[in-house]
């Protein structure tokens, strides 16, 4: 006898393809913030994008890697600062997505690709150290949330920008009292050299601006006062944009990935400003992970922005959940559920 499909078993199928395809890209990710920091450098992670777009030329996707020379031609002053103390060279990785037919829109993803953060002269000591190999998570979720978001086929124009590098110490390592140039003309003064996410986070929001996107998210393990502030497994948004928070909170909701909205209090900015130049790279202690991210406002000018600080859910020291000790993925199911519903 004929067995007859019923709609059911058509949805579950589906449903069980893409959670198949969501789970690998959530295994990628995992896999590069656990690799050690000798192994995945920066051009490890440009090699991991070349990988990507190789395999899904035929689903619409290209890869574009900046070399050094490259990001001194655009002017990009903090994040090749925060480069100099490194015997890696910087890789400046631009993965994009386009599908077929007509696109909803462009969404910019920026993910900080530091792929080990010593602190340069700002030095860490050796326990603060010892996970800071995985200060790349937010590249990792970047990076995977693409490559699954070309095999599902999403209706969006996808970008995936990786600001990829070091913070070391070294002969030519950036200095306290530096004043750094970023693309944008915006000048910073530098008072602590272990609060380099953000300062390569600001290159790379000022470049994904410039493709002039629908959306634009940032997702950085960017500070410690975050994960004071929300706990380990709860990730800090902040943006001014109530619609499009909302629409990515939502969607944080139904995956299950835990984040909570922080404010961006203009007084606070106050913490930031510098005599010498138009702003410092560090406030006072309070209020830590909110000046960091009033810190990247003067880089999102225009934009429809969230920045998503997962210092804590993307680094995980006690299990929880379906998360062992390590790389979590965080952030990938979630990228994945906005671009779906939104």
């Amino acid at each position: 006898m004929q067995r007859v499909r019923v709609l059911g078993e058509t949805a579950a199928g589906e449903g069980t393809s893409r959670g198949q395809i969501v789970a690998a890209s959530v295994a990628r990710a995992r896999d590069l913030v656990n690799g050690p920091a000798n192994l995945v450098t920066p051009s490890y992670l440009a090699e991991v994008a070349r990988e990507i777009a190789d395999d899904l030329a035929d689903r619409g996707v290209r890869l574009t890697v900046l070399e050094r020379e490259d990001c001194e031609k655009l002017g990009m002053g903090c994040y090749l600062a925060v480069a100099r103390g490194s015997a890696q060279r910087p890789k400046f990785i631009h993965l994009q997505y386009t599908p077929k037919g007509t696109a909803k829109g462009r969404v910019c993803l920026v993910g900080k690709g530091v792929t080990f953060d010593s602190g340069g002269l700002s030095l860490k000591p050796s326990d603060a150290m010892m996970d800071m190999k995985m200060d790349m998570g937010g590249a990792a979720a970047v990076l995977g949330a693409l490559e699954a978001a070309a095999k599902l086929g999403v209706p969006w124009e996808v970008h995936a920008i990786v600001p990829a590098t070091e913070n070391m110490i070294g002969g030519d390592a950036y200095r306290l009292g530096d004043v750094l140039t970023a693309s944008n003309g915006k000048t910073v003064e530098i008072n602590n050299t272990d609060a380099e996410g953000r300062l390569t986070l600001a290159d790379a929001l000022v470049y994904a601006g410039k493709l002039q996107p629908t959306y634009m998210f940032d997702f950085a393990t960017l500070t410690g006062a975050c994960i004071v502030a929300l706990g380990p497994r709860c990730a800090g948004v902040m943006s001014r944009d109530d619609e499009l928070t909302n629409l990515f909170t939502s969607a944080s909701e139904r995956v299950g990935e835990e984040m909570w909205r922080l404010p961006l209090p203009e007084a606070l900015k106050e913490q930031l400003k510098s005599p010498i130049a138009d702003m410092r790279n560090t406030g006072e202690r309070y209020g830590g992970a909110i000046t960091a991210g009033l810190f990247l406002t003067e880089f999102t000018a225009g934009q429809r922005w969230v920045h998503v600080d997962i210092a804590g859910p993307a680094m995980v020291r006690k299990p929880f959940g379906v998360c062992d000790e390590g790389g979590s993925g965080f952030a990938v199911a979630t990228i994945l559920e906005f671009l779906a519903r939104a």
